[in-house]
């Protein structure tokens, strides 16, 4: 079964005002997939051992002899396509002609600075979104303003049996193409086809099974201000290895660094990031939670569902062709709030519970931002929980049930 992918209109705006679009994502987030099945194109990948021989040959006659638009897949195997796609861009002078596709944006951000800049649309695919699972139309970036909320009107509510299950499942669209695809083999092999490829080409690692180790104690970090020493310690490597590792999992799209939000106000402000998967169900795989109940009970509740809210979240804005304005705040007397959107030059605060019923004084923990920017204004917010009805709790606050996301 395939799922429309709400980025489909980001891909047609760019497609008017670019030449080229490039479209980048983790493995098997869908792609290619999208091309096929939205989209009036021909595809090339250089997947194709023969159409990569026939790119490193002739890449400028070769892609003047396919129709157009084109879809060029996996893009970054060969770097020599970038200066010919200039080539090519400056001779025809024609937007909408070119769709790139890739899965590791080391080589594709190199090879885009370098020949493209200006020339093409940028844009990030990810899992499937609940919007999408559901079929719903709705594709507006998640801020929590009363003009937001009250035009969302979700077609579908959530108990908190089925989001357990999502979260556990993850967002990969093959599991959803067939839902007895055996979850534990499809990210066993996720994981040995994204380490043999992109991990020992990009790093050169020579003992894989330590990156597998790394990726397991971040993994465990999910929604965790990320601290570096804790992980070099756990698995007895160096800082710097780390610090280039965790480079390489959010630049392949596998994990997103939500930074603080600060403006440089205090010394007393955390400035480190926190980090979160993007997809729920590798956390699962990699941590052993085999099962949405396991999942739900287990030590890792509370990270796992801030992770997926915040996923969630992030696909709104991706999917609209969107970057998020979005961050957090800690300060070093533990005083937290959960998300911060800050757009217009007002803050708009989230808190995010794991429990169907919502503390409500908890919005009063967003009276420390006044504190650290009174220059700013704090607008509208709420707790972000399982609770299936949007409710008003006084000052433009609200209980938000999730599938509001």
């Amino acid at each position: 079964m395939y799922y429309k992918r709400h980025i489909k209109k980001a891909i047609e705006s760019n497609l008017k005002d670019y030449p080229a679009v490039l479209l980048t994502g983790a493995r098997q987030v869908g792609k290619t997939t999208i091309f096929e099945n939205e989209f009036d194109c021909k595809i090339v990948s250089l997947d194709n051992i023969n159409i990569l021989e026939a790119i490193k040959t002739d890449a400028v006659g070769f892609i003047s002899e396919q129709s157009k638009p084109l879809v060029i897949d996996e893009v970054q195997k060969d770097p020599n396509v970038f200066s010919s796609l200039k080539y090519l861009i400056d001779k025809e002078k024609k937007n909408g002609n070119y769709l790139l596709t890739g899965s590791q944006k080391f080589e594709l951000m190199e090879g885009v600075s370098e020949s493209l800049s200006g020339r093409l649309g940028i844009l990030q695919l990810h899992g499937l979104s609940n919007r999408e699972l559901i079929g719903e139309n709705f594709n507006k970036p998640f801020i929590p303003t009363k003009d937001y909320l009250l035009s969302r009107n979700p077609q579908q509510k959530f108990n908190s049996k089925k989001i357990w299950e999502i979260i556990q499942r993850g967002s990969f669209p093959k599991l959803y193409d067939d839902e007895s695809f055996d979850f534990e083999r499809f990210y066993s092999n996720y994981i040995d086809t994204y380490v043999e490829r992109d991990v020992r080409n990009i790093l050169n690692v020579t003992n894989l099974y330590t990156f597998i180790q790394f990726m397991t104690s971040l993994a465990s970090r999910t929604g965790e201000i990320l601290n570096m020493n804790s992980i070099a310690k756990d698995i007895g490597i160096n800082v710097s290895t780390v610090k280039k590792w965790i480079s390489v999992l959010e630049t392949s799209n596998i994990i997103y660094l939500l930074q603080p939000f600060s403006m440089n106000v205090s010394r007393r402000i955390i400035k480190s990031p926190k980090v979160y998967w993007m997809d729920t169900g590798l956390v699962c795989y990699l941590c052993k939670w085999f099962n949405p109940e396991s999942a739900k009970n287990g030590a890792m509740a509370g990270q796992l569902f801030e992770t997926y809210v915040v996923t969630e979240i992030l696909k709104s804005y991706y999917n609209a062709g969107k970057k998020p304005n979005m961050f957090y705040f800690r300060n070093s007397d533990m005083q937290e709030v959960d998300l911060i959107f800050y757009e217009n030059g007002k803050i708009y605060p989230i808190e995010i519970k794991t429990t169907q019923k919502a503390d409500v004084r908890k919005v009063k923990g967003f009276k420390v931002l006044t504190t650290y920017f009174p220059q700013i204004e704090i607008a509208s917010g709420g707790i972000m929980c399982t609770e299936e009805e949007l409710i008003p709790i006084g000052d433009g606050n609200y209980i938000i049930p999730i599938n509001y996301i």
